[in-house]
């Protein structure tokens, strides 16, 4: 994704994007060719095609990405209205965007539930506390190689892939300073990993949670992804261990152990709880998943203010009741700002540092795609893509196509085509647009944040350097999941 995000400001850890095709233009056929074909059809391309420039030159532009999505959309929409009017329609073009906003609500409240998790547990320095473990451990560069790429691997299935890459790549940075091609090729390793792991389970990536929430393939059967996304990972992070020098790191690199907050461990169980309640809901009450994320939001929300009430007694009466805060630097660092006053614990702050230009450039995203759905023009390209290529190679160059643009909207369009496909090419179009973004520096929210992250290191063409390795991955895993589960 384009736009560079920290730790705090998550993406994603966990999401999901409820897509159904909004193509209600379809439904009366006779009027899709007329309005594809029409000037107002093809001003709004233009529009979506401009807007998405500003989103890939997000950092050239300084402009966040949010802002010409949501301008697009809202201008794709008034020609859309102003296309079935002309028509003598006043109703299609109202219906399909109330449909498209409703879908879009449901994706925000999940995404809000998920990214306050998240952020609840970066507050209460659990993420910290992890990397400031694996930087003390008595590791090599190759094992800390392999350490933080198998952490990727399997953290991001639960917690998303930027925050996972975030967190390996500080690990990476903090170790290797001396060594510039360490921390490049152990960057590459996290992207890699990262997007791998998170292409094998429905809360990894927005992409498979986009499948899942559409009710295309059950929650258990994504786990089938499971050795075709290892493969991908694996390939180049072998081949790129063969380049890291067998030395440690000098002990200057290594950092005090840092303790979790008071409520960490509860935090935890309770996303664990939110994620099996969303899960639970949607699968045997067939309710949407968003209920059971909302549900366990409001919990974490009661649970705030138990910790709340707990700090805020500690600011009252100045006593200390967590027995890692002993000394009257532990208390500094609970107060955060060396006053004498203990700020206290507020949930509603920690929700408010939750990325809203990410929620805002879904809207936009969700909206301008569904716009084009309903002017025809993914019933168009469905035709074009899978008639004429077949469901298989078209859903391996869709995942090559996913390196350049984003994957979300290019997962929403493929939904939105709803082309007539087995479970096992719905299984493809996840997997391959789940790693196709790690073929390129700029394919995903990864990349792009490691390249912010550890400037003139990683870069764009160091990335490339290695980019042969990555595709034979991904080659590789595309086999081995036309063996394993079938085509």
């Amino acid at each position: 994704m384009p736009h560079l995000l920290t730790p705090r400001r998550t993406l994603f850890i966990l999401t999901a994007v409820l897509f159904s095709t909004p193509l209600m233009a379809t439904e009366t056929l006779d009027n899709v060719p007329l309005l594809s074909n029409s000037w107002i059809g093809i001003t709004c391309v233009c529009i979506f095609c401009i807007s998405y420039i500003f989103v890939l030159g997000e950092e050239l532009f300084h402009l966040r990405k949010s802002k010409p999505v949501i301008v697009a959309a809202g201008l794709i929409w008034l020609l859309v209205g102003l296309a079935y009017t002309l028509e003598g329609d006043s109703e299609t073009a109202a219906i399909a965007f109330r449909h498209n906003l409703l879908e879009y609500a449901e994706l925000f409240f999940f995404l809000l539930a998920a990214m306050s998790f998240i952020t609840m547990l970066e507050e209460r320095q659990v993420f910290a506390a992890l990397r400031a473990w694996l930087i003390s451990c008595e590791l090599s560069l190759v094992q800390i190689y392999w350490a933080t790429g198998a952490l990727a691997f399997f953290l991001s299935p639960i917690a998303d892939n930027l925050s996972t890459a975030l967190l390996m790549g500080a690990v990476v940075m903090a170790i290797g300073q001396k060594s510039v091609k360490f921390i490049a090729v152990g960057c590459i390793n996290v992207v890699v990993a990262a997007n791998a792991g998170g292409a094998f389970s429905p809360f990894g990536d927005i992409t498979t949670l986009m499948v899942w929430q559409k009710g295309i393939i059950p929650f258990a059967d994504f786990f089938s992804l499971f050795i075709p996304a290892l493969i991908s990972w694996l390939t180049p992070a072998i081949i790129m261990s063969l380049t890291i020098e067998k030395a440690y790191p000098t002990p200057e690199k290594r950092q005090q152990k840092r303790h979790m907050k008071r409520g960490a461990v509860t935090i935890l169980l309770l996303f664990l709880m939110t994620i099996m309640l969303a899960v639970v809901s949607n699968s045997l009450l067939n309710l949407p998943s968003v209920l059971g994320m909302m549900t366990g939001l409001g919990i974490l929300k009661l649970y705030g203010y138990y910790l709340s009430r707990f700090e805020s007694n500690i600011r009252d009466t100045g006593h200390i009741y967590n027995h890692h805060i002993d000394t009257l630097s532990d208390i500094r660092q609970m107060k955060g700002d060396h006053t004498d006053v203990i700020r206290r614990f507020d949930i509603f702050q920690v929700v408010e540092r939750s990325s809203w230009d990410t929620l805002m450039f879904f809207y936009g995203v969700v909206l301008s795609v569904g716009g084009l759905a309903t002017l025809g023009y993914l019933g168009l390209l469905s035709d074009l893509v899978y008639n004429h290529l077949g469901p298989t190679l078209a859903n391996s160059l869709i995942g090559v196509l996913s390196s350049l643009i984003d994957n979300i909207p290019v997962m929403f369009a493929v939904l939105s085509m709803q082309p007539d496909m087995s479970t096992h090419q719905w299984l493809l179009i996840t997997l391959t647009t789940g790693i196709g973004g790690s073929l390129l520096s700029i394919g995903s929210a990864a990349g792009i944040a490691l390249m912010g992250q550890a400037q003139g290191v990683y870069t764009f063409y160091s990335h490339l350097k290695w980019s042969w390795a990555v595709a034979l991955g991904y080659l590789l895993s595309i086999a081995a999941h036309l063996w394993i589960n079938g085509t």
